[in-house]
């Protein structure tokens, strides 16, 4: 007890001297050994998932392997409609294929739509039905503001989650399947029979001590997303930020949250903390509607830009600078005869 109190007497010198992390978009950092929650920030917020979407997509892929329902050299195949999505792609041609192991790779460090759409082809015999099972997979995992409307997360306007909703899916995805922990961590890996190597887009594998994971997601809408893990003395922390404006300043925010919680996270743990489960919440009952704010960024991302000013004047310009260059040239052949 005593040294319980003293522990608890330096946290609080330590809360009241240490700057907490600094105010910015929606966050959740919590200890994936009890599911404490050490801070959050407008956890229920709505908010465009971007390619954090690909976490689901990998978890019903674990558990399709372990449920031997598929394997790692299961042949992924990669389909017209798989083909055709936007970057970032591996980019493969129509009718290749590649192993679900290499091809979890490529999901996870590359974040290749067109793999994950190929995935969800493979494992649910089209995207749709796919879809449908990962949404039933957020229901099972009590993420309750969380709607799937594809399996890589570009961009549209009723695909919504929250940042308590991406942390209970990064604890599940590490509670449920600790054995593909080091995948999150890799920061290059090679497709073998393609002899293609990719490297990770997540940038707290070399900037954070200690940084092992998991998942980067950016869409002009979303912004640039995180869920971001390190490890330290067997403690795993995750911390969830969601909306920054640059991806350096989403590492600078997940750095924060992590080092925050390493450094408070034991006289935190004497005092009663909710876990990412039952952590208070403003919203009553499931919904997964985006508000007025968020629908107006999509509509401004969607939008076309807008077209050049005084495209007129500007052709004008280059015409009569054509003319200029060609009398100079005309003036110098006099000269030298």
């Amino acid at each position: 007890m005593a040294r319980q109190a003293r522990i608890l007497a330096a946290g609080v010198l330590a809360w009241a001297f240490c700057a907490s992390p600094a105010a910015a978009g929606a966050a959740l950092l919590f200890d994936t050994s009890d599911g404490h929650v050490l801070y959050a920030e407008d956890p229920d917020a709505p908010w465009y998932p971007a390619s954090l979407t690909k976490m689901m997509t990998a978890y019903l892929a674990f558990e399709a392997i372990r449920d031997r329902k598929a394997f790692e050299d299961t042949r992924v195949i990669i389909s017209k409609n798989a083909r055709k999505q936007p970057p970032t792609r591996l980019g493969l041609k129509v009718g290749t294929d590649l192993s679900l192991g290499d091809a979890l790779k490529a999901l996870v460090l590359r974040s290749a739509n067109d793999i994950a759409v190929a995935i969800a082809e493979t494992l649910g015999g089209d995207e749709l039905s796919f879809v449908k099972q990962m949404n039933q997979k957020a229901a099972e995992l009590g993420m309750l503001h969380t709607h799937f409307i594809n399996p890589h997360g570009l961009p549209a306007e009723q695909q919504i989650t929250t940042a308590r909703d991406m942390a209970l899916l990064a604890q599940a995805l590490l509670r449920d399947f600790p054995e593909r922990a080091p995948l999150y961590a890799e920061t290059q890996a090679t497709i073998v029979n393609k002899k293609i190597t990719i490297g990770t887009h997540n940038a707290i594998l070399t900037n954070f001590p200690g940084g092992d994971g998991i998942k980067t997601g950016f869409t002009c809408a979303s912004g640039y997303n995180l869920a971001a893990s390190a490890t330290r003395e067997g403690t795993k922390l995750v911390a969830i930020v969601l909306g920054e404006a640059t991806s350096a300043k989403r590492t600078a925010r997940a750095s924060a949250l992590l080092e925050h919680g390493f450094r408070t996270r034991e006289w935190k743990a004497l005092l009663p903390t909710p876990r990412v489960e039952n952590l208070p919440s403003e919203i009553v009952g499931a919904g997964f509607e985006p508000d007025a704010g968020l629908l107006e960024r999509f509509r401004v991302c969607k939008a076309p830009p807008p077209p050049p000013k005084d495209t007129a004047s500007a052709a004008g310009t280059k015409k009569t600078s054509k003319k200029k260059r060609v009398h100079r040239k005309r003036k110098r052949r006099r000269a030298h005869k």
